[in-house]
């Protein structure tokens, strides 16, 4: 395996992982270590930029069987990375894989959104700005309760949730019309990020005046490639299917791949076949998961008569039908990528 990065080092900051991605580290023996780094989510608060209760999706109360996880990347890269040596997987960092790279046969390009591999495979692409902002930081907090909170108002929101050792992930997003450059790894200014969201009240203005230090990004939308492989090379995750982070599942999507893609070169001898099975079986619910995170940034950001109508309504199912709300994506968090068969 080829690594681009030089070192496996403490990059990025939280993660969810949702019961469909879960049922991926069980089947491959990984469960206790998942748990063992992360912390369960009970559900999900939305607030309004006030600080107000708008909705509480009550995962654990009406969804005990599932698992939903809160973990630092770093820590699930580490229980990837072990997973995969113990098996006998030979993790070459600082190496650079290009679409000539072709070993045994096969060349898997899981190098996200700037891949090497997506424009052979797919000709140039052009991603377009969504005129939104993001920032993430990382604070120092002893709130054990773990549920998700996400902060809406009018053209921003802030999403915020604890991982273990103390630690609080903040994502915050903003609609502006400068350009900003894609990818989370650029340097940007706290004081920037207080400003922008300096009318959000609860816990916000406090959480938001222990950063030091924020990564900052623009948001693009990306088409789901229509092309994921050649017979010969073939790509995964963000490379085929980019998607914004309002239903965090950019890194569930690529687990879910991986698992389908490795039990599809499993159980058909055909390699192309096999590449072209796995594009079928995945590429139109990442399709429907890319629509619905676009919705949701949509959603997040209302204005007007409209914001106030919508979180009306929400107050009101989420008191007649508590349910309703969550049962909305069954289709997302029920999907069991292990039980795929030939």
């Amino acid at each position: 395996m080829l690594e681009r990065a030089p070192a496996l080092t403490e990059v990025g900051a939280g993660l969810q992982i949702s019961p469909n991605a879960v049922r991926v580290f069980e089947a491959l023996g990984l469960g206790a270590a998942l748990d063992a780094v992360s912390l369960r989510s009970t559900g999900v608060v939305l607030r309004d930029s006030a600080g107000r209760l708008v909705s509480h999706l009550h995962m654990a109360r009406h969804r005990p069987e599932d698992r939903f996880y809160l973990t630092h990347r770093a820590r699930l890269i580490d229980v990837l990375a072990e997973a995969a040596r113990a098996a006998g997987v030979q993790v070459l960092l600082g190496q650079d894989a290009t679409p000539e790279s072709v070993a045994d046969g096969l060349l898997i390009g899981a190098d996200g959104v700037k891949s090497v591999l997506r424009p052979v495979l797919n000709g140039p692409e052009t991603p377009f700005f969504t005129g939104q902002t993001a920032w993430r930081a990382l604070i120092s907090d002893d709130d054990s309760a773990a549920v998700p909170q996400v902060f809406m108002g009018p053209g921003r929101h802030l999403v915020s949730y604890p991982l273990k050792n103390g630690l609080r992930n903040i994502v915050a997003v903003v609609e502006r019309p400068d350009w900003l450059d894609e990818g989370w790894s650029q340097p940007g200014d706290p004081a920037e990020l207080r400003a922008a969201f300096a009318r959000f009240g609860g816990p916000v203005s406090g959480w938001l005046s222990q950063i030091d230090e924020v990564s900052v990004w623009g948001l693009f939308r990306h088409p789901v490639a229509q092309h994921w492989q050649d017979g010969r090379r073939v790509i995964l995750g963000d490379a085929a299917h980019p998607t914004l982070p309002f239903l965090a599942q950019g890194a569930v999507m690529a687990i879910e791949d991986a698992w389908v893609l490795a039990a599809c070169l499993d159980e058909t001898p055909d390699q192309a076949q096999a590449l072209s099975r796995y594009q079928s079986l995945r590429q139109e619910r990442c399709q429907r998961i890319v629509e619905a995170a676009n919705a949701n940034a949509r959603n997040y950001h209302l204005r007007g008569p409209t914001r106030a109508v919508a979180h009306a309504g929400l107050r009101a199912v989420s008191k007649l039908a508590p349910t309703r709300l969550i049962e909305r994506f069954s289709w997302l968090y029920d999907f069991d990528p292990t039980l795929m068969r030939a």
